[in-house]
């Protein structure tokens, strides 16, 4: 019989409160989402982009009720891939979810890092991207080093900066209304030139539930959280209502002040078309200099969520347990910050990052069906404290809607399923390279134990 070691790993340090954990998903949800995809939205919908809007949240919604059963049950971190691996006991399936869920957390943080040396940053000075993007990414690992404390009061600096931006949307639309400005009749309008006005809602909604997402983000973070089965559910929930207030407001806001064509001509600077039209006085550095903090709040929580995936992965023995090696000192795990910021300087070197965006969302959206379907599967499973638990029929509802905005009747491109398909091509081979690793360690397709 080999040798059993009794070495283990430190514990990660438990420092987010309630407070620090609203703010976590309020910053990881508002993002850069908004800023980009308000006139992308628009372009899909008409003027009445605030329903797509909407509807986003109602969906994201109901999916974080299974989030907050299962992180009641199972207060780990590995969040969605944890759970995939209880409910169906299938590796692949586990190693393909978790692989969708960090491929978004990096994608997303990848795209941050390009917008930010880009876009941002060129308001100011004029440096090269292809050294910036790289620095900005090891510079977030350093932070997410340093300590879980210091990276979560970071995001609480930069989500108020970020909420600023929004809310200076939001009083410069309700400044211009009172004035006579802004067009009501716009809010009721559909684009239906060459689709049916379901189809619009349904396509603009399925692309505006990517700015709904990142509240997943934040059962990762789950053996950092004091309590995690009593402070999640108020938590999270807050956090989405807040979010999506803000966002409602905003589409609003910008429906009022600007046609949906001129919108989503503006592309991803639809929002400051809507700052020249509403407070064309209003000086456009300050809206960059927000945007700047905005870029950097998404990019750190991202990371900071792909390396709780691996580490929390590691740990349920479906990757290698070097992955989930933790720091003695600053009790943060060290080498899968190392590995996952290898993959995202990677990324902005050598990827055109643009292009992914709406097939990540597609993924998330398939990560989201099975959560739903596995915390009805869990519910098999008894644990011994009593956690939150999500009446029935909403994880149903939520799995049936998700696969509709996956599926062609939702009216996404077929360029998303192109990506996706080449996207979990990726992941196969990755998975055979892990089982192949895992096997020569000895690991091979053991399923994790009971807590």
């Amino acid at each position: 019989m080999a040798e059993v070691s009794t070495t283990q790993e430190p514990a990660l340090n438990r420092v987010i409160g309630p407070k620090l954990l609203l703010f976590f998903v309020v910053g990881d949800i508002i993002g850069t989402g908004v800023y980009a995809l308000t006139g992308q939205v628009a372009g899909r919908v008409g003027g009445a982009l605030w329903l797509p809007f909407l509807l986003a949240f109602v969906v994201a919604f109901m999916t974080a009720f299974s989030y907050l059963e299962l992180v009641g049950k199972y207060p780990r971190a590995a969040g969605a891939a944890l759970y995939t691996n209880r409910a169906f006991r299938t590796p692949f399936l586990t190693f393909m979810v978790a692989f969708a869920v960090m491929c978004s957390g990096i994608t997303s943080a990848s795209s941050a890092a390009i917008a930010f040396a880009n876009t941002y940053l060129k308001e100011f000075v004029d440096l090269p991207g292809w050294l910036i993007a790289p620095l900005f990414i090891v510079g977030l690992a350093a932070i997410n080093f340093r300590g879980v404390s210091e990276s979560v009061k970071t995001n609480v600096v930069l989500t108020c900066i970020e909420l600023s931006g929004l809310l200076i949307i939001v009083g410069v639309g309700v400044w211009a209304v009172l004035n006579g400005a802004g067009d009501p009749g716009r809010l009721v309008e559909f684009d239906t030139a060459d689709q049916t006005a379901l189809v619009a809602i349904t396509s603009a909604t399925s692309l505006a539930f990517f700015a709904m997402v990142g509240f997943e983000d934040s059962v990762n973070m789950a053996e950092e959280c004091r309590d995690p089965v009593r402070i999640f559910p108020k938590a999270m929930l807050w956090g989405m209502v807040v979010a999506a207030t803000i966002y409602v407001l905003v589409s609003l806001t910008s429906s009022l002040l600007v046609p949906p064509d001129e919108l989503a001509a503006a592309k991803s600077n639809a929002l400051l078309k809507v700052l020249d039209v509403g407070a064309p006085g209003f000086p456009r550095e300050v809206f960059s200099a927000i945007g700047l903090f905005a870029v950097i709040n998404s990019a750190l929580i991202n990371m900071l969520m792909a390396s709780r995936l691996l580490y929390g992965m590691s740990n349920e023995r479906i990757i290698p347990k070097v992955l989930g090696t933790v720091h003695p000192l600053r009790r943060t795990p060290w080498v899968s910050i190392v590995f996952t910021s290898v993959i995202a300087i990677i990324l902005v070197s050598t990827v055109d990052i643009s292009v992914l965006g709406g097939t990540t969302a597609l993924l998330l959206l398939v990560v989201f069906a099975i959560v739903n379907v596995a915390v009805l599967v869990l519910r098999r499973e008894k644990v011994d404290h009593p956690h939150f638990r999500a009446p029935t029929i909403i994880p149903a509802l939520a799995a049936v809607f998700c696969l509709y905005l996956v599926s062609p009747l939702s009216g996404r491109p077929a360029r998303d399923y192109a990506i996706a398909a080449i996207l979990l091509g990726v992941g196969v081979v990755l998975w055979v390279v892990n089982w192949l690793a895992m096997r020569a360690a000895g690991n091979t397709d053991r399923a994790p134990t009971a807590p």
